[in-house]
């Protein structure tokens, strides 16, 4: 079990970074929530979790364990695998997310691509009382310094896409919130946007 990895960022996207550790890079796949963090930074410190599938290994990795134990507990229910749960955790916080299951916020999850009623309601069902008893702390999130890049278009889309929606859709979406909404600040908030517009 890989409990966290720290070093040097030497790759970063909305959806994965590469964590430079003497010399020996490690791919580690992230949440939005947690690129709004990192996109600054050029060293960090991510918690991982390790999914093993016959035909891959990949490492998850969290800013905060708070953020990692819930991940662990989204993909404990069934029906929910670690890139939905991922995608939970891009469109909300860790934070947004427990006081979701805590107050039976089922509109919520279904927001959420790849997440129906009947998953919903088994996310609050099976983990409510967990995270009554858990305690999770407020998650403090902070304020990220985002660059506007001359890719922010193709960076947004590629996340998107990583993140399981389809191309054809989200190059419309992108254009329609680009085109809209003169204020984008980067890619994050470009990401979040198109989230909203799919809701």
């Amino acid at each position: 079990m890989i409990a966290y990895v720290e070093g040097k960022l030497k790759f970063k996207s909305p959806t994965h970074v590469h964590i430079d550790i003497g010399g020996l890079a490690y791919e580690v796949q992230i949440s939005l929530n947690s690129y709004s963090l990192l996109e600054s930074l050029e060293e960090a410190k991510l918690f991982t979790q390790l999914i093993v599938r016959d035909d891959a290994h990949t490492l998850f990795g969290f800013m905060y364990e708070e953020e990692k134990e819930l991940f662990n507990y989204l993909i404990s229910v069934s029906g929910v695998g670690p890139n939905t749960a991922r995608v939970i955790l891009s469109y909300m916080t860790a934070q947004e997310t427990a006081q979701a299951i805590i107050i039976d916020d089922v509109a919520a999850f279904k927001k959420v691509k790849g997440v129906g009623p009947k998953t919903a309601q088994r996310i609050i069902l099976d983990l409510k009382d967990k995270l009554l008893k858990l305690g999770l702390e407020v998650l403090r999130t902070g304020e990220s310094r985002m660059d506007l890049k001359p890719s922010i278009k193709e960076e947004a889309i590629s996340a998107l896409v990583a993140l399981g929606f389809q191309k054809s859709t989200i190059v419309k979406q992108v254009d329609k919130v680009m085109s809209s909404d003169n204020e984008i600040e980067g890619v994050e908030s470009l990401i979040k946007s198109v989230l909203r517009q799919l809701s």
